[in-house]
Order: C-alpha cells, then structure tokens, then sequence
C-alpha cells in the first residue's frame, strides 16, 4: 500500500493543481526553460559572426532538379551534405545532414503529402567565392558564397532571405561518447581505436588522411552538460546517441512584422526574444496557461511568415523534435517618434528582423516559400502539407460539451432544454466519464445503459454526438483494447525495450505507438459499428491528452529516450498528436465504408494535421484576457493551414460572468470551431441558466451563427481548395496597409464579413478599423453604411457585436433558423447584396449533401452571384458538377441601393415576371420579396 501511495503521490498533486486551477495559474516550474533545455542553452551560447563552415565548391553537383554540395566545419573537420531544389510554386528547399553520420538521423515522414515537385535550376555563374543559380521566375536567384558558407535568395537587387548570414549555422555531429574512447586507449587497445578510426578511413589516400585529421578533432571537443545525459527535477534523459541538435538562422532585410509558429498564448504579430526565453515548440498538457509569452503549448506548427507592403514569405521548418525560435528585430523597441526622427534625420538603416531556428534533433530541412502575397504563401504551404479538411455541415454548428454530463439522463435534459428555450444546437459532447472506468471505447453500463436509444434519440432530431477517445490505454488484463495492443506489441517502449507505462486518467496507462503504420490501421479498425459498441453513424470522436499527457512524466509528457521501434521519442514527439488525430479519422472514414466525413477534434497537432479535422486552443479560463487571447491565437493557426479553430466557449476553467459568458459567445459564434465547454469543478452554465435577458442574447447570437452556415460552408470549401485561411488577419486582404500588421482584436471571415468582437468588460464602445480607402462597409444589423479607411467608435450594449459586410459582397443566409443545421437543409435562402461605390457586387452559393464525399465526385452546386448595370445575376461556376437542390431564392435585400421603378425576374427557361419590393429611403435598402426561383438554377433580377 505504501509503494502505490507512493507512485500515486504526483498524480494527486496533479489532480489538486487541477481541482484548485481556479485559484492557481500554470505551475510553471514543471517546464522547462531554455536554460534549462541543454541544447537550446548551447545553441545560444553560440555568437554571431563566428561561423566554422566554409563551402567546397569544387564538391558541388548540379542536375537538372537538385544542387548538392560539401559544407566544412574547419573547428572538428566534419563535413555536411548540402542540397538545394527549385520547387514548383516558388518554393525553395533546402536539407542539410551529415554527410556520412554513423547511424542515420530522423527526416520526417507522413506530413508532406508528396514529394514535391521540382523545376529546373540552371547555374549562371561560378568562381572561387561561390556560385550563382537562377530560380527562374522574376529574376530570382541564389547565390552561394564559400566562406564563410551563407546563402542568399534574391530577386533583382533585393535581398528577400538570407541563410546563415549571422553564421549560426550549427550541426552536433553523432560521435561515440568519450568514456568509450578513453578506456579503448587507456587499456592498451591502440590497435582496436586504429580499427575504430578505420570506419572514418575506408577511402582514397586524402580522404584517409582528412578522415584521421577529422578524429583528432573530433576527439579535441568538448563534452558540456547536457549533451550524453540531462536532468530535469526527478527525471533523468539518457542520450545514447549524444548531442543531436542542429540550428539555423536566417535574416529577412525590410521586415518588421512575423507571424506564425504556433502555439503560443501570444499576440498575433511575435515578439522579439532577445531579452527573454526564444518561442518554444514541442506539444505539451499546460493547465490553464499564461497569456503574453512563448511558452510551448499543446501544439506546434513551425511555420513563419514574414510580411511587410511589398512581400510575403514563409519558412516552414520540417522538424519534429523540441524546437525553440529567437527573433530579433533592428526596429525592436523603437518607438514610432523614433521611426520618424530616423526618417528626417535620414538613416539609411533598413529594417530587418533576424529568425533563428534550432531542434533538438532531426536533421536541417527548410521550405522557403516566396510568395509574394500572402495568398501565394498560403498555397505554397498547402501544396506541401495539404489542406483543411472540409468538414461536415454540422461541425460548423453549435457545439454543447461539458466534463462531464452525467449520464443519458444528463444528455436528454441538456437536449430538452435547447428545444424548450428554442436555441439551435448540432452536437452534444460526452468527456471521459461516460466511460467504463477511462477505457476508451466503452461505456459505463450504470450511466450509459443503452447508448444507442440516445443515440437514435438524437438522431430523430438530427442532432449528433461526440465521445472522447484518449490515445493513454489503462493497463488492465480485463480490457480488451490493451490486451489486443500488448499482444501485437503496438506499445510504444521504454529505453530498456519494455512496454513505456505512465500515468493519465486511467491510472497505469501504455501509449500505442501511432508512428506505426500497421498501429494505426489497427485503431482505425476499432470505430467499426461491431467493435465500437454502441455506436452509430452520428457519433463522432474528440482526441484529447495526445501531446502525449503524462501526469507523472517529465513536463508532464513522454520520456524522451522512449522509442518507436529505431527511433526515439525525442526525434518525433511533436508528430504524436498528429498522428492520432490521423488514424481517428481514417477510422471514421472506414467505418462509412469511406462514405462519411469526419470530425475529430485533436488538442496536439504538427504542420498537416489540417488534413485530419479542428483544433481547439485548450485549458482556458473564465477570464477577459483568455477571451481576448482567443482571437489570435485561431488568427495563428489559420495563418499556418489550421483553419477549423476555436477556444471553449466560456472557458475551461473558473466560472464565467453572465456578461462574460454573453460576450464569449458573441465572439466564439463567429471563430471557426464554435463549441462550450466547462471543466467539472464549475457551475453549470447550459445557455438558460443565467436569466432570460441573457438567454436570449444568447440565442440570438447562436442563431446568427446558423443564418450565416452557407457563408461559413463557402468559405471551408474555399479553404479546402486552396489553403486561404476562414478567419484571417485584415492585412491578408490589405496587404499594402500598415494599419492592419498588428491589429488582433477584429478580423475578416473570408474576405467579406469583418468582425470586432467586445471583449472588455463593461464596454460602452469599441473602435474598429475599417481598412480600404476605396471600400464600403454595411453593419449588418442595421445597415448602416461607412467609409472604409477609418476608425470608427461603435457604441454598444449588451446585445451587440460589431459585424460588417464588405461593400461589392452577395452574402446567402438562412433566416429560418431551426433545431440544427440538417433540418434547415432545404430552406430557402436570402441573399445579402452590399453595393460598392461602383454599385456593383459579387458571391458565391455552394450547396452539396453536406456530409459526404460525393463532392469529390462532382455531386455539388456551386454559382456565381453577381450584380453589375442593375442586374442581379446566378450563373454556374461548374457546369460539370451535378446536383439539386429543393432550396429557393426566398428574399433578396440589397443594401447601399436606389429605387427601381420595377424589378422583372428571368429565369433559366426565359420566364418573365414582376417582383415585389419594399424600399427604405433611409437606409438605402431594396427588398424583393419571393421571387422563388431555384437556388441551383440560372436567373436574373433586372432593375428599371
């Protein structure tokens, strides 16, 4: 009893930590800090302008797709392989590894989703300084110098990236460990070292005698602190194959603004580090997390755009191990009084932002993306990594979760309770105790006696559910998902080869190893309706807890020198969540027979994990910061492929205000992922629980989200084609305006819809920047018009949240708003047209089934809305798709117009008739009313 208290010590001070988070922050001491991170602590000991590594030119092969080349460090002699390729797309790649490693090091797999295309690269000019290749496009360039080795990428006379131009290029070489080497001399075994140095000298002559030169200097490094073996309060890291890390750093002359590598509980645009831990990636359980600093979160996306008016690029940086990110800025600090006194002053110091990359393992394979718009960039990564999946129709509706509700009866009450105060809702969650003791795929038989009379409960109302499933396995011999893993042997192992064991929810749990192939066919099998017992085709699977969480691991995750079969955890860690969220939903695909899509929602995700469904930004908190914070972090993710994102509604922790709560839904309705969520120590805060005032604010918001469901389906559909991010930054669409790099408390849903959230408390007002000088934009309450390049004071009461329709935007909406998204599937539609200055405008309708892949099949509608010369037109966008639709064209309101004398409708058989319409002089708005024509087939409106 005494060992099992003793193991299960940290597990209760974890459990307490949580219990009391709503008086506690973070523990902050059980992560790490970059002085506490061995190789992060040498990687920044290293001083710029100190390079070792020259080019050896005369090494340097050119074929028609690839440049490869030697890189000397002339401190310890090892040399490196170089290789750089043209990609299609303006992309740039290059890889940098050893050149001959005594055991190969990770590349990472499985995220790219090919190999990507190359384009020719031709050598323009060549001496013993270094090398000049053209990149084809626009006078685009390479230049390699030799020595030191740094690597420019220009266009014309401009420098748009440069690699190790700081010369902290750094590559730890694998060695054998120095007590090796001692006792093989120390025992008089000079012929056995002769025969250790002969794995380095089995060449020609001079290679033989670079390779003794480069054991001599290898045998002169130092070993510091850290690199064979490194402890972090109780825990104790072996490294068998010793310091790994490699780093990088690049410069970007002109740029002052980036944005990315998320996750962070930070601003929009990223900070400088110089005074400060750099940004950390590697996937971690953070409970209730800082705001405002670099700290790593629950998932890591190493991708970096730079934008400033004439450019943007990207940096995506293939590595799966612990990474941490410095950048520095010669603008940092500088106020805008001394931008200017430098302008009139004349100093010539151009603006440059300094990125420095360093991981603790892996090898040096960078995407270097060159745009040169943000859309460009948003399409070069997604032609890397794929896209957001397009979800099902319903993912986009309101999500109702709680941890955790009670039992079937809980699930029937909550339900009856959204139809008695008429509030829409698509999804109703279930957490880990609706499980048989936390052994996932199960149910406890005393609160879910009959899961599938829920199920089918639901189902009549076309709403859906979700259930988690955990990636942690509980080790019991009566299980059958453990059993089934431990006899395939699909455990991911501990350092000595047994089966890894740690502590999460169940107690004793083993960690599948999902870098398996065969692993994850193997849990995919395992949604199948006769295995999954009790399920049906309207549950769907929440994955939590897979950075990997383990309570009694260091910084509450795996041992690094755990290993997927050659490799180790260290190598791989931030690709784990990934690949659960991946054999989840290839689970949920097969289960349909590959009919169905998915919807997993995954707290740990890698670059792709876009592929495989939403993200949420994890343990928040009851607070206004944490409701502020939730705009750019989504913004983060979606600058980075993410674009399904949302933040609990609410917040996890603590218990929310009832204006708090108001202006939490207010925002979450328009972010991506739309969903409540409340840790189980909180009050419970259903819609209706905080007094009918509130209820129905809260009802009008959640039903202003399902009347703009077709626009938010548009848009995923759009993001699933290309890349664009859902929810993006203004200077996405207003690149050229300044005012827009660092605004984060607005943004645009596509290019269309501007939203500025109220997220102070006891707001009478908020100022929003309406960007474009030359635009219009309509609130879409009242229809008020505004001058675009202002900003503009909103007064505002509990019942608002400024929103804008963008002048020239058709917008389609769904007014009859009704228990869920399916049963508004064949309601008319009203189109939202905003006249430009120009009085034109243009949109878009897209109608698929909604939850299927027979759009890939060609199964879907999608027209063109367009108004020009007074004409309101739907043509076909897609003449080859077919599909129908019962839907009409039940109202058309037309905003920023004049009145007609008439309005004659023609529709695709050459039908004429005349249209009712109300015009409001005093807000210039035109309303036809019934015209009744199909929504999937060809019309015009004429007005006279």
């Amino acid at each position: 009893m005494a060992a099992f208290t003793q193991r299960m010590a940290p597990i209760l001070t974890l459990w307490l930590a949580v219990c009391l988070s709503g008086a506690l922050a973070v523990e902050r001491a059980n992560f790490k800090t970059c002085d506490q991170s061995a190789f992060c602590k040498r990687q920044r000991a290293l001083n710029p302008g100190e390079s070792p590594y020259r080019a050896l030119l005369e090494t340097m092969e050119l074929t028609n797709s690839r440049l490869t080349l030697q890189l000397k460090n002339d401190k310890n002699k090892v040399r490196l392989l170089l290789e750089l390729y043209r990609l299609q797309g303006n992309i740039t790649r290059v890889k940098i590894n050893e050149l001959k490693p005594l055991k190969p090091r990770y590349e990472v797999p499985d995220v790219l989703i090919r190999e990507p295309p190359t384009e020719p690269l031709s050598l323009l000019s060549q001496d013993e300084n270094g090398v000049v290749l053209s990149l084809g496009a626009e006078s685009q360039r390479v230049i390699v110098s030799a020595l030191p080795f740094r690597l420019d990428i220009m266009e014309g006379r401009d420098v748009l990236l440069s690699l190790n131009s700081r010369g902290l290029l750094a590559f730890e070489h694998l060695r054998i460990r120095k007590d090796t080497f001692s006792y093989l001399i120390t025992g008089t075994l000079a012929s056995v070292w002769n025969n250790v140095k002969s794995v380095f000298s089995r060449q020609a002559d001079r290679e033989t005698e670079e390779a003794n030169l480069e054991d001599e200097a290898m045998l002169d490094e130092k070993d510091e602190e850290g690199m064979w073996d490194e402890t972090f309060k109780s825990f104790t890291d072996t490294k068998p194959n010793g310091p790994t890390a490699v780093g990088l750093d690049f410069s970007l002359p002109g740029v002052e603004h980036v944005y990315g590598i998320p996750e962070h509980a930070d601003s929009l645009r990223l900070k400088t580090t110089d005074n400060g831990d750099p940004y950390r990636l590697y996937n971690l359980d953070v409970f209730q997390y800082e705001l405002d600093n670099p700290m790593a979160l629950y998932g890591s996306v190493p991708v970096m755009l730079a934008h400033n008016a004439q450019r943007t690029t990207g940096m995506f940086w293939l590595n799966a191990a612990e990474t941490w990110v410095d950048i520095s800025s010669n603008t940092a600090g500088k106020t805008v009084f001394g931008k200017m006194l430098d302008y009139v002053q004349g100093s010539s110091e151009t603006p440059q932002t300094d990125v420095r990359w360093f991981s603790e393992s892996g090898i040096i394979d960078v995407f270097i993306m060159l745009g040169p718009t943000p859309k460009d960039v948003f399409s070069q990564y997604a032609s890397l990594t794929g896209t957001q999946a397009f979800p099902p129709l319903a993912a986009l509706a309101y999500h109702q979760c709680r941890w955790n509700y009670n039992d079937q009866e809980d699930v029937q009450s909550v339900d009856a309770g959204f139809d008695e105060h008429d509030i829409p809702y698509d999804f109703i969650w279930l957490d880990i105790e609706h499980t048989d003791g936390k052994r996932y795929f199960t149910w406890d038989t005393n609160k879910f006696p009959t899961p599938k009379e829920m199920l089918q409960g639901l189902m009549d109302k076309k709403r859906k559910m979700v259930t988690i499933v955990d990636p942690h396995i509980k080790v019991d011999s009566s299980y059958k998902i453990h059993n089934e893993i431990k006899s395939q042997g699909f455990y991911t192992k501990n350092k000595d080869g047994g089966d890894y064991e740690g502590w999460c929810w169940p107690g004793s749990a083993g960690y599948p190893d999902f870098t398996r192939e065969d692993m994850r066919a193997w849990w995919a099998s395992m949604f199948a309706y006769d295995q999954y017992e009790g399920t049906m085709e309207n549950l769907y699977t929440w994955n939590d807890m897979n950075e990997p969480s383990i309570f009694n691991g260091p910084e509450i995750t795996m041992h690094k020198d755990s290993k997927h079969g050659e490799w180790e955890h260290r190598d791989l860690h931030n690709l784990y969540g990934f690949y659960v969220q991946k054999a989840t939903a290839e689970g949920l695909i097969q289960r349909s027979g590959g009919v169905e899509r998915p919807f997993v929602l995954a707290r740990a995700f890698f670059a792709g994990s876009q592929r495989y469904g939403a993200v949420w930004t994890g343990d928040n908190a009851a607070e206004w910061s944490h409701l502020k914070i939730s705009i750019p972090m989504c913004l983060s993710m979606g600058l980075v492929g993410i674009a399904f994102c949302g933040a609990d509604v609410g917040g996890f922790f603590k218990s929310p205000s009832s204006e708090l709560l108001v202006r939490w839904y207010q925002t979450g309705a328009y972010q991506p992922f739309f969903r409540a969520h409340a840790h189980m120590d909180t009050t419970r805060r259903e819609p209706w629980l905080f007094g009918p005032e509130n209820t129905a604010l809260i009802r009008e918001v959640v039903r202003q989200r399902y009347s703009l469901l077709p626009y938010w389906y548009q848009q995923f559909y759009h993001t699933y084609h290309t890349g664009h991010p859902v929810m993006r930054p203004l200077w996405v669409e207003y690149p050229q305006d300044p005012a827009t790099y660092t605004l984060e408390d607005e943004f645009l849903i596509g290019r269309d819809l501007l939203v500025h959230p109220v997220t102070e408390e006891g707001a009478t007002g908020v100022t929003a920047y309406l960007p474009g000088k030359e635009e219009v934009w309509f609130d879409i309450h009242t229809f008020q018009k505004h001058n675009g390049g202002q900003n503009l004071y909103i007064p505002v009461t509990m019942s608002s949240i400024p929103v804008f329709q963008r002048g020239g935007s058709i917008i389609p909406r769904k007014l009859r708003v009704r228990r869920s998204s399916s049963c508004m599937e064949h309601d008319p539609y009203t189109l939202y047209v905003a006249l430009s200055h120009q009085r034109a405008a243009e949109g878009e309708l897209y109608i698929d089934d909604g939850h299927t892949f027979n759009f890939e099949k060609r199964e879907f509608i999608h027209r063109r809305l367009s108004f020009a010369n007074n004409n309101l037109s739907s043509v076909n966008l897609a003449p080859a798709a077919h599909f129908s639709t019962l839907s009409t064209i039940e109202r058309i309101v037309m905003v920023g117009a004049t009145r007609p004398t008439k309005a004659t409708l023609k529709t695709a058989d050459g039908q004429m008739s005349q249209l009712e319409f109300d015009f409001d002089a005093s807000m210039s708005v035109l309303t036809l009313r019934k015209p009744g024509m199909n929504a999937g087939t060809d019309w015009t409106v004429m007005l006279q």
